[in-house]
């Protein structure tokens, strides 16, 4: 029963790193640049639930809504300023801007909410019962909300003109600028998307755990190797790589110390690129 247990809490653990990857994954795909500041984002995203739902005593339904409008906003934001005008330059040099950006965003954090731990709500709550597993409502909420989220892009990704753009474009650039496609629509619509899922992904750990300024930050390792198992630049792969990494680092408390959980992350995401660099799902279309 214990290991059924950890089983349910890595799936839960992978539904917030999915939301992350997925994120990291299409930026990668479309931009061609690992994004350092994803974590950050996440982090922006709880911070604003906790001003509508925790402040301004709105429903947190709102909360989440305008979470990911403004984390969505402020993504697209950042690309027309900063990030467009490097589009021609090395991959190195958007990199370096994207950790500035994550420094920024995160001194920003700490100066209007402070360093200490935040909550959205204050108390306890009763596990629920469920053949014999124990879940929190909160940790319910995570898995119901990603699996929408996840069956809502895959929805974007197949069935809109602006989701089979971006597939284009993550397959090859220059031949869908050729065929006529808006690439920077396409960019734009990258930053809508990855930011609002980072905003999920933070509201998503908030729930979880608790808010400080570091969340987003501590928890990119995970989402950058939940990423590349998956096959970065694949939404769908990093959505089996968070549930993996997820369920790994869970599993690891049967043998090891809770606090080095994040190494099993990073011991995973070196023997994927040792032995499958690109990816368990490269190549497979999305």
């Amino acid at each position: 029963m214990e290991i059924l247990q950890l089983l349910l809490y890595g799936i839960i653990l992978g539904s917030i790193l999915s939301l992350g990857a997925i994120g990291v994954s299409l930026t990668f795909g479309i931009l061609r640049f690992a994004n350092f500041s994803h974590g950050d984002l996440m982090t922006i995203g709880a911070y604003v639930t906790l001003v509508v739902f925790g402040i301004l005593k709105m429903p947190f339904w709102i909360g989440f809504i305008v979470a990911l409008v403004v984390t969505a906003a402020l993504a697209v934001l950042i690309d027309k300023l900063l990030y467009r005008n490097f589009r021609r330059s090395q991959p190195i040099i958007l990199l370096i801007s994207s950790f500035g950006v994550a420094l920024i965003l995160r001194s920003l954090i700490q100066l209007i909410w402070g360093p200490d731990n935040q909550v959205f709500e204050q108390g306890i709550q009763i596990a629920q019962k469920f053949a014999g597993l124990r879940i929190k409502p909160d940790q319910i909420t995570i898995l119901v909300g990603t699996a929408v989220l996840v069956i809502a892009l895959h929805l974007f990704l197949q069935k809109t003109k602006v989701g089979k753009a971006m597939r284009a474009v993550a397959d090859n650039a220059e031949l869908a600028r050729l065929t006529g496609i808006d690439t920077e629509k396409v960019i734009m619509w990258t930053w809508v998307m990855g930011g609002a899922l980072a905003a999920a992904a933070g509201i998503f750990l908030g729930l979880d755990t608790r808010l400080f300024p570091e969340m987003g930050w501590n928890i990119l390792l995970p989402v950058f190797a939940a990423a590349i198992l998956g096959g970065i630049g694949n939404p769908y792969g990093a959505v089996a790589g968070g549930i993996i990494i997820g369920i790994a680092q869970e599993m690891s408390t049967l043998f090891l110390d809770p606090a080095y959980k994040p190494a099993i992350a990073f011991a995973l995401m070196v023997v994927i690129l040792i032995v499958r660099p690109t990816g368990i799902f490269a190549g497979r279309s999305t």
